[in-house]
């Protein structure tokens, strides 16, 4: 049942606009405040789906109201109801973040459409706030042990700032994991997060990848062409396998970071870029700094934050939960039911070398899914999962 919040101090008009409201349909639930800070009081407390809100009150004016929604409850809709001498005012309010307004005394069907239209909003914003929940949760960190704890914990930390971020560990980690949860708990959750493997992308393509081109610039170059710098703009850069870019291309991005500017491959116009630069290796950059691979200025660019992710043989106690998750998200994939694995066979997987890490986990759980029985048993693990 939607619930609506009419904050008014005019006795007559909050009573009509009860009314109208509670005719129109009994499923909304209608509370009315007398003054703005007896409001946000109240939506402080409860949830509503809208709130209708007079310009002009004593204590707390609807314009104060409003901002003060848009701090504790951004996703509220807020319509401002307006007299002739406030409409100046009601068309700035929209700038502020205000749905709509209505005018004194409501037209029935104004208002009305108003309210319908709103509580369409509010429903939408949820529906997309789901919706990004359950895309988010293809990037899970499962995992209590210490380490991974240590790692959640920095990223809590760091997800609300710029500050760039240098991800090492070994393949098969979840370092990928990392970098999205620092773009999805970050203010530059709604912008893009722009992935590049650098390692797989040819040395001679990759400034045309990630600053883009203009025609003519070399012999494939048929049109202009924005890169993944560009494409970034006011969210993520995901530099995957850093330690495969050439020297060529680091000077470059070296320079994006410190100017936040690039040039196209071709051209020397300047581009101006707002972009966060996330990084990750499995490689030693320090060795590759000594053996003149990577450039020791990018390193410190790069590396204001290091987050070293471990191997999963350093995480045994992990496994459990591992197991558990992979086996749910295969099942739901495949579209077949979920097995369960005996303690034995737990027991047996956290004594294996994980040389893969949970890349490999993964595999040999969807492995054991398909061919194990209907509990996955420890000679299962040991027929199917042998190394």
């Amino acid at each position: 049942m939607p619930q609506i919040l009419v904050i008014e101090d005019e006795a007559a008009i909050r009573r009509v606009l009860t009314k109208i409201l509670s005719e129109e349909s009994d499923t909304y639930n209608v509370e009315e405040a007398e003054d703005g800070l007896i409001g946000i009081e109240k939506i402080k407390k409860e949830d509503f789906d809208l709130v209708l809100c007079d310009i002009k009150m004593p204590k707390m004016d609807g314009v104060e109201v409003l901002e003060a929604i848009k701090k504790i409850k951004p996703e509220i809709p807020v319509v401002m109801i307006s007299g002739h001498g406030d409409l100046d005012t009601a068309v700035n309010t929209m700038r502020l973040g205000a749905f709509d307004y209505i005018s004194k005394p409501p037209d029935l069907n104004r208002l009305l459409n108003t309210v319908r239209n709103a509580l369409d909003r509010k429903e939408l914003v949820v529906e997309n706030k789901l919706l990004k929940k359950k895309v988010s949760k293809n990037y899970e960190m499962i995992g209590e042990s210490e380490a991974i704890s240590q790692i959640k914990e920095m990223i809590d930390k760091v997800s609300t700032t710029d500050a760039r971020v240098l991800i090492t560990g070994p393949n098969g980690t979840g370092k990928e994991l990392v970098a999205h949860w620092l773009h999805q708990k970050s203010e530059r959750s709604k912008g893009p997060m722009i992935e590049v493997n650098c390692a797989a992308i040819p040395s001679e393509l990759i400034e045309s990848e990630l600053f883009g081109h203009v025609k003519g610039a070399f012999t494939s170059a048929n049109k202009d062409r924005a890169g993944k710098f560009e494409a970034a703009n006011g969210g993520t850069i995901f530099l995957d396998e850093i330690g495969d870019m050439s020297l060529s291309a680091q000077a470059k991005v070296l320079r994006a970071l410190q100017e936040s500017r690039i040039q196209r491959v071709g051209s020397d116009k300047d581009i101006k870029v707002n972009v966060r630069v996330v990084a990750a290796t499995n490689k030693d950059l320090k060795k590759e700094i000594d053996d003149g691979k990577f450039r020791e200025d990018l390193y410190h660019r790069l590396a204001v934050i290091l987050i070293k992710v471990p191997a999963l043989n350093d995480r045994r106690e992990d496994i459990p939960l591992l197991v558990e998750y992979f086996s749910s998200k295969i099942a739901n994939e495949q579209g077949i039911s979920k097995k369960s694995f005996s303690k034995k066979a737990i027991k047996l997987l956290q004594e294996y070398d994980w040389t893969g890490n949970i890349r490999e986990l993964r595999n040999v759980v969807e492995r054991l899914i398909i061919l194990g029985g209907t509990e996955v048993s420890e000679a299962d693990v040991k027929m199917f999962a042998s190394k």
